[in-house]
């Protein structure tokens, strides 16, 4: 039960993050487009629209003249900049107001159908059917790449592979103390040998270990290596690519807890 509310506790910062940079898409997008400014005469014409109760005004009891507005002035903009071989689309979500009453939504509704056709002017209720229209296969794809969700780890899942990873690096750097003892680079000595070692700041040898850590260093060696088992997946040995992958591995799942970038201790 600890390790599944560990897990959601983990989750949570992950979605909204997700969630944020969805939102800094669509402000990117508003940044980046046209705005189209309604005229007056727009405006005049919605308010007509509201006294007529005409769609999008068509419906008791609720004020709808902001999409009377919006109707009118994309009404407006095709006229304005109609000319061979443009095309133009009105794409909402709000089939209620824009949509035909009793029957496919996907039409407009009849007080707003004059001023859209199958080519020039088009009409749709969502924007994948729009993009479709123009370029199937491409949007074919980009849904594909958009849709596209990968559920995040597990905090659970994180610490065992942080855990597998700490051990593997840790295991290689005693392989290479090992081949130091038994090259003459390294040497084992009592506790007070290493004390006396010590220099005035009161820095050990680095090319001296005591022989009860040795002890204890080649003890969890053998446990380590039982436990990862041998090959590049395990104890190693490992090439000097498949090393910087098992560091890179270890720095990566630690900034991701909050450590600094390589930090690689064990």
């Amino acid at each position: 039960m600890l390790d599944f509310l560990a897990d959601v506790d983990h989750r949570i910062p992950l979605l909204g993050g997700a969630a944020e940079g969805t939102l800094q898409r669509v402000e990117e997008l508003f940044n980046k487009t046209t705005v189209i400014k309604p005229s007056d005469q727009a405006k005049a014409r919605a308010a007509d629209r509201g006294i007529s109760r005409k769609a999008p005004c068509h419906h008791e009891n609720k004020n709808s003249m902001a999409d009377a507005v919006l109707i009118e002035t994309y009404f407006e903009y095709i006229q304005a900049n109609a000319s061979a071989g443009q095309r133009f689309a009105f794409i909402t979500h709000n089939k209620n107001d824009f949509s035909i009453e009793n029957g496919n939504q996907k039409q407009p509704h009849a007080d707003i159908a004059a001023g859209f056709s199958k080519i020039k002017s088009m009409y749709f209720i969502n924007l994948a059917d729009c993009l479709r229209r123009i370029d199937p296969l491409r949007v074919t794809h980009l849904m594909w790449e958009q849709e596209w969700d990968q559920t995040p780890r597990g905090l659970t899942e994180i610490l065992k592979w942080l855990d597998r990873l700490t051990t593997q690096v840790w295991h290689n750097r005693h392989m290479n103390r090992e081949y130091w003892v038994k090259s003459g680079k390294m040497k084992i000595v009592t506790r007070e040998e290493w004390e006396r070692s010590r220099d005035k700041k009161g820095r050990s040898n680095q090319n001296l270990i005591t022989d009860e850590i040795w002890k204890g260093a080649l003890k969890a060696a053998r446990a380590a290596e039982k436990r990862l088992g041998p090959g590049v997946e395990g104890a190693g040995p490992y090439s000097d690519f498949e090393w910087g992958m098992i560091n890179g591995k270890l720095s990566a799942l630690r900034w991701v807890l909050g450590d600094e970038w390589d930090m690689l201790d064990t």
